[in-house]
């Protein structure tokens, strides 16, 4: 047993970290959150705007490099071909990159920006309402993910390293001390982004099966989702990425594109395509001011704590492993297919998703007349909103079934990436890795529920939010050494495809 914590000292430092923490809520719940919240507010305060000028700078990175001579670079031999069709790697990456938030905020945030408008504006509030939301879901989140995914993959497929963060840094870094240190902060950052999105999606499943059977599951039933699906997703993880997780993908994505068309081919078709075409419009001639929150374009710190700065915080936190997942299936490709298909392809799947349920909210709106917070929960949005659809039953029963899926293919990818990380950078790492991280993550999950019930007034997204905004502030640093010595290796390199 020594041996073997020897030889995998990052997984055993990272497991007693998880486990400690772990512990401590378990036995210290309400003093935990305290700490946390104390600890989020101080981040907030004085590094939230922070977190906003990164994300703009990553999207002009992301564009700068696909639009360079370095784009022609292939990920591999030159002889190689993309590992993956467009359609399997498409679904591989969202499914892993978005999964089951798009349910969790389909209606839910469109409507919250329509009835509280972020800013004053001249345009019409459904417009502005969609245009936010693409700003919290589109070019930045996936901007974070691709200059994870290409560093990792050059790396990876071009110099022939290990599938580390820290062998992007090893030739500028010689401390293994150092190095060792940032490969513990990946997998901390990567599995308490990790636990979120269960924790969140876990509650949205039992908020859809309460709606359904009329019923009222508790805490107990939270956990026992949370059990469920760490043990369903390591069983994908076992099989591996061809076996297991490409399968649940694309099974996510054909769902996911059923319950889309439906709803608009059952709504106001003209009315979602114009609401598509306007807002997509208008972020891109206001992505500039946004990002940078100036002018009239500025929400307030009160508001953009609640929304914008969490949201690049959970992006960043789920950007480790999402980026290093998206390098493991990208084989083959170029860096200008990789930067541009992550950077466009989502962000127009995700824009249209948002434009569909959240017009046909804006309509239901206006036809009652009066809106009394019916889509205000987070957790039962989306079951609401059904029921003034045919089939609603059918409806609800399958986005709770597609929430687990979802929920699945994170995890698994996550256990996938999190094995590799402490299996000494394998391709295909130990088995016996992926159990120790499916086990882990269940009962770290499982600490994040119970801190999200310590108080009446609060809730699981809540915990989430103070949570992320500590642990992604070392990321959101790393991010910007990891780009500056890419940079720097790429000017340098003599390879002939660059030319």
């Amino acid at each position: 047993m020594f041996k073997y914590i020897q030889k995998h000292a990052i997984l055993s430092i990272s497991v007693a970290i998880i486990f400690s923490c772990t512990i401590l809520v378990f036995f210290a719940t309400e003093t935990s959150y305290n700490v946390i919240d104390k600890a989020s507010l101080w981040v907030r305060n004085y590094f939230g705007y922070f977190y906003l000028y990164l994300g703009f700078a990553c999207v002009l990175a992301v564009l700068a490099i696909a639009c360079s001579r370095y784009g022609n670079i292939k990920l591999g031999k030159p002889s190689a071909k993309p590992e993956y069709s467009l359609w399997a790697w498409t679904a591989m990456l969202y499914s892993a990159g978005m999964g089951s938030g798009i349910l969790l905020r389909a209606v839910q945030e469109p409507v919250f920006m329509q009835q509280n408008p972020p800013y004053a504006s001249n345009l019409p509030a459904n417009t502005l309402a969609l245009e936010f939301t693409f700003y919290q879901w589109g070019l930045t989140a996936w901007a974070f993910y691709g200059l994870f995914a290409l560093i990792i993959a050059y790396g990876l497929y071009i110099r022939n390293k290990k599938v580390s963060i820290s062998a992007t840094i090893e030739d500028h870094i010689k401390s293994n001390t150092a190095r060792n240190a940032v490969d513990i902060i990946t997998i901390i950052t990567t599995i308490f982004g990790l636990i979120a999105a269960i924790g969140l999606g876990t509650t949205q499943i039992k908020g859809g099966i309460n709606h359904i059977m009329g019923a009222d599951f508790g805490l107990t039933a939270t956990i026992l989702l949370c059990v469920l699906i760490s043990a369903v997703a390591c069983y994908s993880a076992w099989q591996g990425v061809n076996k297991g997780i490409q399968i649940f993908s694309k099974l996510n994505i054909i769902t996911t594109l059923a319950i889309l068309i439906f709803v608009f081919v059952t709504s106001d078709m003209s009315a979602i395509l114009t609401a598509f075409a306007t807002a997509t419009f208008h972020y891109i001639i206001d992505f500039i001011p946004m990002s940078l929150a100036i002018g009239n374009y500025n929400p307030g710190t009160e508001f953009l704590t609640g929304w914008t700065f969490y949201y690049w915080a959970f992006w960043l936190a789920w950007a480790p492993f999402t980026g290093i997942f998206i390098a493991r299936i990208s084989k083959g490709r170029t860096i200008r297919q990789l930067l541009l298909g992550v950077l466009i392809i989502p962000c127009l799947g995700t824009f249209f998703w948002f434009s569909v349920f959240g017009t046909a909210a804006f309509n239901l709106i206006e036809e009652w007349g009066v809106y009394n917070n019916e889509f205000g929960n987070v957790f039962s949005s989306i079951f609401t909103f059904f029921e003034h659809y045919p089939y609603a039953t059918f409806l609800n029963i399958t986005s709770v079934i597609l929430l687990i899926s979802f929920l699945i293919t994170s995890v698994d990818s996550a256990v996938f990436v999190l094995s590799m990380f402490t299996d000494n950078g394998a391709k295909n790492p130990s088995k016996t890795h992926r159990v120790i991280w499916s086990i882990f993550i269940l009962l770290a999950t499982i600490a994040l529920v119970l801190l999200g019930n310590v108080k009446a007034n609060i809730n699981v997204l809540e915990a989430v939010q103070r949570l992320l905004i500590i642990t992604s502030l070392p990321f959101a640093f790393f991010i910007i050494i990891m780009l500056g010595y890419f940079i720097k290796d790429l000017r340098k390199s003599k390879i002939e495809k660059c030319k």
